[in-house]
């Protein structure tokens, strides 16, 4: 494959599963003539219609962490461009993730100076400011997909050029070197391929982060 193309990819700071395949996917754009373009989507959001069938633990989660990292990248992007999208979640996510701070309220505050942006980002985690247009990030993405996944979503061109969007790849550790390499290739073979839906198998294992 010779001909640059663009993956659209939908995250949520706070997912570990989400996380994993933005890494294998910043080792695929090194590996392959790739570029990826991030975007938000909010599992708050995906879930506020659920919340009475959630597990006591994962409401309460939803209600009063999840609305702050997707808010503070939201505002860095319409305040300082798409460009800044990819280096904050990437300091997000080694803080929440990889350092196990988790989505807390310093977690944010230490990603916003590892990514070289304004501390005063932290203050939209409260706000509803732009909260349409992160609703409509997450409407875009999911649009893509249905209401019944979540997060990752990435979207590649398909059959005939037309854009082509899933679920995943949900996948523990993120794949390195070779490996990555060949996971986009058959990411791309089953995009290509009229009418395929979906390859599923339950998870035995946890995030593994190293």
């Amino acid at each position: 494959m010779s001909e640059r193309i663009t993956a659209d990819f939908w995250f949520d700071p706070m997912c570990p599963w989400a996380w994993l395949t933005s890494r294998w996917m910043l080792e695929v754009e090194r590996l392959r003539p790739v570029d990826v373009r991030w975007h938000v989507m909010s599992l708050a959001v995906l879930n506020e219609d659920k919340l009475d069938e959630l597990p006591e633990e994962y409401r309460e989660l939803l209600g009063s962490q999840a609305w702050g990292p997707v808010r503070v990248v939201t505002a860095a992007r319409l305040l300082h461009g798409e460009d800044v999208v990819g280096r904050l979640y990437t300091a997000l996510g080694t803080r929440f993730h990889n350092e196990g701070m988790g989505a807390t309220r310093e977690a944010v505050a230490a990603a916003l100076r590892d990514a070289d942006l304004p501390a005063s980002l932290l203050e939209y985690a409260d706000r509803d400011t732009y909260d349409a247009e992160l609703r409509a990030s997450h409407k875009e993405g999911i649009g893509k997909v249905g209401e019944d996944v979540g997060t990752p979503v990435i979207a590649v061109p398909g059959p005939g050029g037309e854009e082509v969007a899933f679920f995943g790849p949900v996948v523990t550790p993120a794949p390195r070197g070779e490996a990555a390499a060949r996971l986009w290739d058959g990411t791309l073979l089953v995009a290509s391929t009229p009418g395929f839906y979906e390859i599923k198998r339950t998870r035995t294992a946890g995030p593994v982060f190293g």
